[in-house]
């Protein structure tokens, strides 16, 4: 699955507020996800479906239920091409380097 699915489902707010509640607790039915929404089943359906599209949400049939899960795989790939390049301590490092180069006279 492409990143680009995972950064526009991430790009909505409620669909972020749905992996927030799967993040807080894994594997909740549709109505447990739907309890903590002001909108319509339908609605949350519609956006747990392009969840389910860009790979950030799988789920597993009980019985009639489908539990829905979060994946968190695709947001640890976006954090390590996107994020990990900009890692704290190396920008430090960087930045202790420049001050260092600065002070020191030509």
């Amino acid at each position: 699955m492409s990143m680009d699915a995972a950064f526009r489902a991430l790009a909505d707010p409620t669909r972020r507020l749905l992996l927030d509640s799967l993040h807080a607790r894994n594997g909740q039915t549709l109505n447990a996800l739907c309890e903590h929404m002001e909108m319509t089943r339908q609605a949350v359906t519609k956006h747990l479906a392009i969840l389910e599209e860009a790979n950030l949400v799988t789920t597993i049939r009980r019985g009639r239920e489908k539990a829905h899960y979060l994946n968190p795989v695709p947001i640890n790939e976006i954090a390590e091409r996107w994020i990990g390049k900009f890692e704290r301590h190396r920008l430090n490092a960087l930045s202790d380097l420049k001050q260092r180069l600065e002070r020191e006279e030509p």
